[in-house]
């Protein structure tokens, strides 16, 4: 399924210039946490977020998902305005019936081996359930927030695979490449490197948003179906 576009007045290389700005915005609006961490909260609490009490956390939590996702939505609406790329309209359009119907038995494997490579290496990289031990860790009231952040956490990492997979098909002319997830390894992925201080991390990360943008494009495009398999992917 096709996802190139024409806009109006402005050649394939401007149109794609375009969307990775929408990619790199909705990136930016990730990095809006950093500003409340290590500037705001910091400067407010005296201590960064590793020493925060449960409202401290819970607070940081709803202030962050508020952000990204008023951001993200912004993103959306300026794109739909500017390009007539409508990422709402395809949401409302597109059920999850109608993309589990539209792909091949070889999508599906392929999904299927993608989602089981990230499950056991979150499950090796915890020694166990990551759910499990974060619920027993943090409780279920840091738990129920902290899984509310990681959604909306999702919900922008697949903003940056969807407009990075727009530009570089502008650019390319071929939709067969998960260039999306090769945008998300490059920002979010190694963004990770950074803040969590371990170029491990970072690597491990960039490897998973590679295959997210894989995900994206095997599911043919569907944003609820994509969105589902990355929640369980960077989630479970």
């Amino acid at each position: 399924m096709k996802t190139m576009t024409l806009s109006k007045d402005k050649n394939r290389f401007f149109q794609g210039l375009d969307f990775l700005s929408y990619a790199l915005e909705a990136f930016a609006v990730i990095g809006f946490e950093l500003l409340l961490a290590y500037v705001i909260e910091i400067n407010v609490y005296g201590y960064d977020f590793r020493s925060f009490n449960m409202w401290q956390s819970i607070l940081h939590w709803t202030l962050t998902v508020i952000v990204w996702v008023l951001g993200g939505l912004y993103v959306i609406k300026e794109c739909a305005r500017k390009s007539g790329v409508d990422l709402i309209r395809n949401f409302r359009e597109k059920s999850l019936i109608q993309g589990a119907k539209e792909m091949s038995l070889t999508q599906w494997v392929l999904l299927i081996i993608g989602t089981a490579f990230c499950l056991i290496s979150t499950w090796l990289d915890w020694d166990g359930s990551k759910v499990l031990k974060e619920f027993s860790k943090k409780g279920p009231v840091l738990f129920t927030f902290q899984y509310i952040y990681y959604l909306a956490e999702v919900f922008l990492v697949l903003l940056i695979i969807v407009f990075g997979q727009y530009a570089f098909e502008k650019w390319f002319k071929n939709d067969k490449i998960p260039y999306g997830g090769i945008v998300v390894a490059l920002t979010w992925g190694l963004g990770h490197w950074f803040t969590k201080g371990s170029l491990v991390t970072g690597i491990y990360t960039a490897i998973g948003g590679f295959v997210f943008g894989g995900a994206y494009l095997l599911t043919r495009r569907n944003l609820r179906l994509s969105y589902l398999f990355l929640c369980s992917m960077f989630i479970l």
